[in-house]
């Protein structure tokens, strides 16, 4: 595409977010244009689908893995390359200088916080691995330069923030706390009210301002000339602000995405824009536009119903959710986890599990040492929002109280996040086997430290070289999975997805490759039963040899049996690698 259809599409674009009548637009796309140097725009034709079955991902902070004799990113890096886990992919959480909510209140977005480490390190890192940044979009912190700026009412930055006063109506917003949504502030001229949608040292950005979009495209730029190349968008659905409206999902919003994206794939064919959206799942699946938004979405609904099935013994909610999801279009995934650094979000499970059996849930997760993080609702209901737990202690029992079985029931919900269609993450602290940081809790941390644990690097490393540590055989039996998963074609994120209906205590899929020589269905026990599953319930072709790709042994009679031990999963194939 020649540069002058770059500034076409950009200035229609322009025309859905701005008022021509009140913003110069040509001005607006020249600024733009000469950040990014049109003569890098590349004129390569369109890249579909830059990801296989080879992409997976470590979710991580920058400092969750800490050494005092040593900057965190090192330590960091130094774990990848020692323990060799497999993975090609690193999401970094926000590495920026921050004043709180460990790293998405940035007060630089240029710099890396020296309680990290600094560029060099960063780069060791980007090297090897492909990169996630936070781009943190709705708000930036009460301690930035902008901000004192904006205080200040001069300089770079002072109209870079929401003035509520210039309202007329104040909209029943869509909450993901419970601290008041404005916040009064003393500046130059009087006292003024800002917008806090997410605590009161994140104060929400303008981008009816034009400048706040044109300052982050250079953000942008300044990045991906750092080697970053997937870039998450934080709380994206909250970035445009409507009077008289919920201010989520607005369309404004997306078409700032469109903008994003359209930059991202001109200034690097090889980038990857994905939405974090902690939205129910309808809502969720509008940000990968009409291919032009989000390259990715998150997976929101896929943590809590695993959750959900495993602690219930029964496949059905999350078969009947599995069953209307709609494959990813050409040039699009999705993004699957089961544990990140937040909570496990409710949001995504409304009209799936009922309010009873949420409530159910949340009492078994206090059971096991849990907490409830709380929202308030456009009505001012406080409803709960996410459960703060670490996978590993979730995963203790089920409704009828702790067993034995938690290892295998704990291996089991990453063998089916696994088998799913879209590009897997793995949050650090489930593939350590990290338990509750209960002493975080204790020491006044807010919920979500309960999943933040920070190891000692020493202390870590000679847990993962002790066979007999649980640590180490969670580790070991993960990458054992990970190791069969990236060598099957039919495990690519395109690759053909379809539910099976194998009866409420198994859960299967089918997945074929996109060059249709491969199948595999993924069958998973999802109680702590031993059950006979017959094999003439799958669509086995009697003219092929079957495998169970995970034990590697062959399949005797299609019309068998097999004996599963409880939260046991089968990937049986007709190919075996």
């Amino acid at each position: 595409m020649s540069i002058n259809e770059f500034n076409k599409n950009l200035l229609l674009l322009l025309e859905r977010v701005y008022n021509k009548n009140e913003f110069d637009l040509n001005q607006i796309s020249s600024q733009i244009l000469s950040i990014l140097n049109p003569t890098n725009i590349s004129k390569k034709e369109k890249i579909n689908n830059i990801w296989d079955q080879k992409d997976i991902f470590l979710i991580t902070y920058g400092d969750s893995i800490i050494d005092d004799l040593e900057v965190p990113l090192k330590s960091l890096n130094d774990f990848l390359i020692k323990f060799n886990p497999l993975i090609n992919s690193v999401h970094i959480l926000p590495f920026m200088p921050s004043s709180s909510d460990k790293g998405f209140s940035v007060k630089d977005y240029y710099q890396v916080s020296s309680n990290l480490g600094d560029w060099n390190d960063l780069s060791k890192i980007s090297t090897n691995y492909n990169v996630m940044i936070d781009m943190v979009l709705n708000h930036a912190s009460k301690k930035s330069k902008w901000f004192e700026n904006f205080i200040n009412e001069d300089g770079h930055g002072s109209d870079f923030f929401i003035n509520v006063n210039n309202w007329d109506g104040i909209p029943q917003v869509v909450r993901p706390r419970t601290s008041e949504l404005f916040q009064t502030v003393k500046t130059k001229s009087g006292e003024r009210e800002v917008w806090c949608t997410f605590s009161h040292d994140q104060i929400d950005l303008d981008f009816k301002n034009p400048n706040v979009l044109i300052e982050f495209i250079n953000i942008f730029n300044f990045y991906i000339k750092k080697n970053i190349k997937i870039f998450r968008l934080d709380a994206v659905a909250y970035i445009w602000k409507e009077e008289n409206t919920n201010c989520i999902n607005r369309p404004e919003a997306h078409y700032l995405i469109k903008i994003f994206r359209l930059i991202l794939d001109y200034l690097d064919k090889r980038s990857v824009l994905i939405t974090e959206t902690n939205i129910p799942n309808k809502e969720n699946l509008t940000y990968f536009g009409n291919g032009d938004e989000a390259h990715w979405i998150y997976n929101f609904t896929l943590a809590p119903l695993i959750l959900y099935t495993l602690v219930n013994g029964d496949s059905s909610e999350l078969r009947k959710w599995s069953m209307t999801m709609p494959p990813a279009k050409n040039g699009n995934a999705y993004f699957n986890f089961i544990a990140s650094h937040d909570g496990i979000g409710l949001r995504p499970i409304e009209g799936y599990i009922d309010e009873d059996n949420i409530e159910k849930l949340l009492m078994l997760m206090k059971k096991f040492d849990g907490k409830i993080s709380y929202r308030t609702t456009q009505w001012g209901d406080k409803t709960p929002y996410e459960i703060n737990i670490s996978f590993y202690d979730s995963m203790r029992g089920t409704f009828e109280g702790e067993d034995e079985f938690l290892f295998e029931r704990f291996i089991c919900a990453h063998a089916i996040m696994f088998a799913f269609e879209g590009v897997p993450a793995i949050y650090i602290h489930s593939l350590l086997g990290t338990k509750n940081n209960i002493d975080g809790i204790q020491k006044g941390g807010e919920n979500r430290i309960i999943n933040r644990y920070q190891w000692d690097k020493q202390k870590l490393f000679n847990l993962l070289e002790n066979n007999d540590s649980i640590n180490y055989k969670i580790y070991k039996k993960i990458n054992e999975l990970l190791k069969i998963r990236i060598d099957q074609p039919a495990f690519h994120p395109n690759s053909t997805q379809f539910t099976l209906n194998l009866g409420n205590k198994i859960y299967g899929l089918w997945r074929q490759d996109l060059e249709r020589t491969q199948s595999i269905f993924c069958v998973s026990n999802i109680t702590k039963d031993v059950i006979k599953f017959p094999l003439n319930s799958i669509n086995l072709i009697e003219t092929e040899d079957w495998f169970d790709i995970i034990t590697r042994n062959k399949i005797l009679s299609i019309n068998g049996k097999i004996e599963m031990n409880p939260y046991e999963t089968l990937w049986i194939s007709n190919n075996i690698t």
